[in-house]
């Protein structure tokens, strides 16, 4: 049987053995306790969950964020979403494949009241900006009912094993992210008037000021004081030929899959999209040992920060900057991916298609804010503020400090005496937004004696992390600002490598010229692969910080200290003249990118905009020409955005395909929004009890069919 589990990883524990039993088709599988249908089923090889009723494409997962609903399938007798049900011993799963499941509702039925619940303060979302606020919150002494729709607290943090960039001081800047969420879940379990509901899905803001929320299979209405939206962003999509094949998905899923479950759901990925999210996504693939094909980028250069791409490209990855992808191909699943140069109008240049052999896509292309209920409640008059990516689109350090200004003010609001808060608060709150500034040419010190470290950085970001860690206060930013870059008294370095280990761009080596002999100079660099990849006396190519290759070098020592958090410090023995100039070590053989000689023609019409109805391009189009102008016309002429996700998918790619057609946004009428925005079963309004006494053994969720949606 196919094992597609990852069994070494530099950052991460390898969890126990798959030793819960379900069938999948019949068939029995094994998935690890907790572990989702979803990636039980990637875990033993299946990516395919069903086949669309309208036209029998293909289906697998996308989001795996319960934000659509490809990856749904039938799980004991009903529709469920696998990324979001864990796997049950004896749990029978089905392709749902457009059946209509109903439960068998004979026999006695038992309810409960539907309890309306009075809380002070009620917070939508457990990632870092609902984890920050709530902590403020319970430092005031204020009731809080933090919701979360997954089991473990942290939100993307869970998924973050690379370190954070900021400051120590303001959000635990040089900490792997999902360290920092379980230092917010600790402090924030130590409130007593914080409750803390996991599992729990907030449904809709209502008319009335309450908010109906899903905790298992119970329904409950809260009554806040004051709302808290921190429900962070849902990844955006891309109209592209095979954009909805299996293989086909976001970032967020990847990092799902790999980070959390540590599954391997690729064996050659291909990311679009140059910003944090796809290079840092290309950059866990590389340590879970995937193949990373390349990388491509619409703009002129990465919108990420600088030091995230350097990174990529020493280690072997290509950037294809001014590209977009054309289309994925392949019959069932993925199989290759085809990209193209683009012109000036932002158009493919024919002639310039490249096509690349993969088996996975990965799409990261931007968010947008989970915002439907901070903007239902301001319609419905209730208090409410936003947090995180539900107010702006940020990094995640920017959240959680967003998150302690939203708690402090909401504090106030509830008559708390917790001061104003601090104009010194407001300022790192905007440098931690702030985007990555001017690219500076590196320089390189001229100095040939002693040790000293080199800083690789040359984009000013907000990151300081280095300026604090140095025992002797050595290293500074210049001007003193987080967003400077940093500098160097060469005279004060004792060679403790503090530096090099916290830096969470991996751009600071350490050169010591002290011990230095015919056969070169020692150079100190991070490296965040398994032990077993590399040892010493190993040759390794080592490169600068643009990826151009200096030589090949052998491995003089390898150790990891506890202060490297779980990463190598690798020393090799470098000819002086390119000590100072490396960066890294090449980790991926340039094979690896080699383009295929086949190239694949886009169709345009053809392309899929409406994931769950299958409704393509070309359908919007020709309504757009007979006059549309109202997506909700669109919707009822085609079903664009009436699928199971409920309309969160497709609208951004609708409104694209209105601007191709020259229809300015001023002029179209947006989806109007209705309760609810998540699936949930109807039973679950009427109190129905599930899952309790002999009556109910089977159903994991409630009675009736699910309604949802916009």
């Amino acid at each position: 049987m196919p094992d597609f589990r990852i069994r070494e990883h530099p950052i991460l524990p390898v969890p126990g053995e798959a030793v819960v039993p379900f069938r999948w088709r019949g068939e029995t599988y094994k998935a690890r306790p907790g572990e989702t249908i979803a990636s039980a089923l990637f875990a033993n090889g299946v990516r395919i969950f069903g086949h669309h009723h309208k036209d029998g494409s293909p289906q697998g997962i996308f989001c795996a964020n319960g934000q659509c609903a490809q990856c749904s399938v039938v799980a004991n007798g009903l529709s469920v979403k696998s990324c979001m049900v864990p796997v049950t011993e004896g749990m029978a799963v089905e392709p749902l494949d457009g059946k209509a499941m109903l439960l068998d509702a004979d026999g006695d039925l038992r309810f409960h009241d539907v309890e309306t619940i009075e809380t002070e303060c009620l917070i939508l979302g457990g990632g870092p900006a609902g984890l920050a606020a709530a902590i403020e919150l319970g430092k005031a002494g204020v009731n809080v009912v933090l919701v979360d729709d997954k089991a473990a607290l942290g939100g993307k943090l869970v998924l973050q094993t690379h370190k954070f960039f900021g400051s120590i001081e303001a959000c635990h800047a040089g900490t792997r992210g999902m360290d920092i969420g379980r230092k917010l879940e600790v402090e924030v379990r130590s409130f007593p008037s914080v409750r803390l509901w996991t599992e729990t899905t907030a449904l809709a803001v209502f008319s009335d000021r309450k908010v109906g929320v899903l905790r298992g299979s119970h329904y409950f209405l809260v009554r806040p004081h004051v709302l808290l939206v921190a429900t962070g962003a849902r990844e955006k999509s891309l109209v592209f030929k095979g954009n909805t094949l299996p293989g086909v998905y976001g970032a967020g899923a990847f990092q799902t899959l790999v980070n959390r479950d540590l599954v391997r759901p690729a064996e050659r990925l291909f990311v679009v999209g140059g910003g944090n999210v796809g290079l840092i996504g290309a950059y866990h693939a590389l340590q879970a040992g995937i193949q990373v094909v390349g990388l491509c980028e619409a703009l002129d250069d990465c919108g990420g920060y600088k030091v995230h791409k350097d990174k990529l490209v020493r280690m072997g990855v290509p950037i294809h900057t001014r590209h977009t992808v054309v289309s994925a191909n392949g019959h069932e699943e993925v199989e290759s991916v085809t990209i193209a140069r683009l012109d000036p109008s932002w158009k493919a240049v024919p002639g310039t298609e490249k096509t690349f052999k993969c088996d996975t896509l990965l799409v990261a292309v931007g968010l947008d804010p989970v915002d439907e209920f901070l903007r239902k409640a301001k319609e419905f008059g209730l208090p409410v503020l936003g947090a995180g990516d539900a107010e702006e689109i940020a990094e995640a350090s920017a959240a959680m400090f967003t998150g302690k200004i939203r708690g402090t003010e909401i504090a106030r609001m509830l008559g708390r005496d917790v001061g104003e808060v601090p104009a010194e608060w407001l300022r790192t709150a905007e440098v931690l937004k702030a985007r990555p500034g001017a690219v500076i040419t590196e320089e390189i010190p001229g100095n040939e004696t002693g040790v000293f470290p080199i800083f690789h950085c040359s984009q000013e970001i907000p990151c300081n992390p280095c300026t604090s860690i140095c025992p002797k206060g050595a290293i500074r930013i210049e001007g003193d600002d987080i967003l400077g870059l940093p500098t160097f008294d060469e005279s004060a370095c004792i060679a403790c490598e503090q530096c090099v280990a916290i830096c969470p761009g991996l751009a600071v080596t350490l050169v010591d010229y002290r011990k230095k002999d015919a056969e070169g100079v020692l150079v100190s660099i991070p490296f965040e692969f398994p032990k077993t990849s590399i040892k010493e006396g190993d040759m390794v190519t080592v490169l600068d910080t643009l990826g151009k290759v200096l030589g090949h070098v052998p491995v003089a020592k390898v150790r990891s200290p506890k202060f490297a958090d779980h990463a190598l410090l690798v020393k090799v023995k470098a000819p002086r003249e390119i000590a100072k100039l490396i960066a890294g070590i090449q980790v991926q053989a340039p094979w690896v990118s080699a383009a295929m000689e086949e190239e694949v023609q886009r169709i345009d019409d053809d392309d899929v905009v409406c994931r769950c109805e299958r409704v393509t391009a070309g359908e919007i189009r020709r309504h757009i020409r007979e006059g549309v102008r109202d997506l909700n016309h669109l919707k009822a002429l085609t079903r664009a955005g009436m699928g199971a996700c409920g309309g969160k998918t497709c609208p951004s790619l609708i409104a694209r395909v209105f601007r191709e057609e020259g229809v300015p946004l001023a002029h179209v009428t947006p989806l109007t929004q209705r309760p609810v925005f998540m699936e949930v079963p109807l039973g679950a309004f009427a109190g129905v009890v599930t899952g309790e006494g002999p009556t109910r053994d089977a159903a994991p969720t409630s009675v009736g069919p699910l309604v949802g949606g916009v």
